[in-house]
């Protein structure tokens, strides 16, 4: 117990290959804000799950290639 959970995200290059979207057309399309998805990509802010998903559809893949769960040994 104590391990901590750290999510990543593949955001920037998933942009990157949609024609590189930018982040105000992504927050627009996800119903979020362009400060979101800044936030996200610099990994300073976990989304909501409903967030994730909504981001996830934008794109047209699963969850799991948008977002990746590590857990690490806490100190």
């Amino acid at each position: 117990m104590g391990d901590k959970l750290t999510i990543t995200n593949n955001i920037r290059k998933l942009r990157f290959f949609a024609n590189e979207m930018t982040q105000l057309e992504l927050a627009e399309k996800a119903g979020a804000s362009r400060q979101t998805i800044m936030a996200l990509e610099a990994g300073k802010y976990y989304p909501s799950l409903e967030l994730a998903f909504k981001i996830a559809n934008v794109f047209d893949v699963p969850l799991s290639e948008v977002f990746e769960c590590v857990e690490k040994a806490a100190d």
